[in-house]
């Protein structure tokens, strides 16, 4: 290795950690700035982990039921019966213990329908921004086709075509938000493909396959995880509401808009089967926009702390 290549690669090694210390203290400054999104976090982190350790930290399992111990409120209430604090069901099934299991099922649910959607998005945006004219115009018109139609009525429609199953509904899920990768990543293509490191690769002969993979896909990389911390949330109330109307994940796994849906006809006399998924989806899902909101502060190039 000769010295000018030596310095070079010193440079690189100090610009990368000098980059990593502005990362790491911005987002250090943003949660100090705005607590909620530490809140966030920790209750994300939290779900996460008692998905994750289910089996440890609940009496029984999802599906245990128990006549004799049906409808028992929350533990502060009257007829109220150990461990199920949260109260029992209309089978006498733990709520505690299903809306554990229904956490591993929704986040579960999110994740894989935004690794169906983001790749096919991303892919899709990439070729539409590069290419241009007639590609572009091709897949920005199938796009708004899709946007004209209401998400919740093309899961609906597919699923009745294709039957449910949970592949299916993860494929659903996946389809119907594909449009909003490629908006994002065809505006970053294109504000991109006209900067001078890629108009420089351009003039050396760089093809376009390597223009997309090395220069530009980086760059637009950003942005796109900053979307697909907002979109698990789309994807977990989307699935939530699939299966309160039944053509999501199908009984007896345990899902938190099934459970919803399960208690509807027991909200005078026994509200707490209803109300505990609810809370927890709205928990989960306000936790993810709040480390979303963090992310896009942190990551996002043009933000300022």
């Amino acid at each position: 290795m000769n010295e000018e290549s030596a310095l070079g690669a010193v440079e690189e090694f100090q610009l990368t950690r000098v980059s990593e210390r502005t990362l790491k203290t911005r987002m250090i400054r943003s949660l100090r700035q705005r607590p909620i999104r530490g809140i966030g976090l920790v209750i994300l982190l939290l779900i996460i982990l008692a998905a994750v350790f289910a089996p440890f930290i609940t009496p029984q399992g999802p599906n245990d039921t128990s006549f004799e111990l049906r409808l028992r409120p929350p533990f502060w209430m009257e007829e109220s019966v150990a461990p199920h604090f949260l109260g029992t069901d209309a089978l006498g099934r733990d709520i505690w213990t299903r809306i554990v299991y229904g956490a591993r099922v929704s986040l579960a649910i999110g994740l894989l329908a935004m690794l169906v959607a983001g790749p096919i998005g991303v892919f899709l945006g990439l070729i539409s921004g590069y290419r241009g004219k007639g590609t572009d115009t091709i897949i920005m018109r199938i796009a708004d086709a899709q946007l004209a139609i209401p998400a919740i009525l093309l899961a609906v429609t597919i699923i009745a075509v294709l039957g449910r199953s949970l592949l299916i509904l993860i494929l659903v899920l996946g389809i119907t938000k594909w449009v909003e990768y490629a908006r994002v990543s065809r505006a970053e293509v294109l504000s991109l493909k006209e900067s001078d490191f890629v108009l420089a690769s351009t003039v050396v002969g760089a093809k376009s396959g390597r223009l997309i993979s090395r220069h530009i896909f980086p760059n637009v990389l950003t942005p796109i995880i900053v979307l697909a911390s907002f979109s698990v949330a789309e994807m977990i109330l989307a699935e939530a509401s699939l299966s309160f109307l039944g053509l999501g994940v199908q009984p007896p796994t345990p899902s938190w808009g099934s459970m919803i849906s399960a208690g509807r006809d027991y909200l005078s006399n026994a509200w707490w089967v209803s109300t505990w998924p609810g809370v927890a989806i709205l928990l989960t899902v306000l936790a993810i926009n709040f480390v979303g909101d963090w992310l896009t502060e942190v990551l996002h190039p043009r933000s300022v702390l």
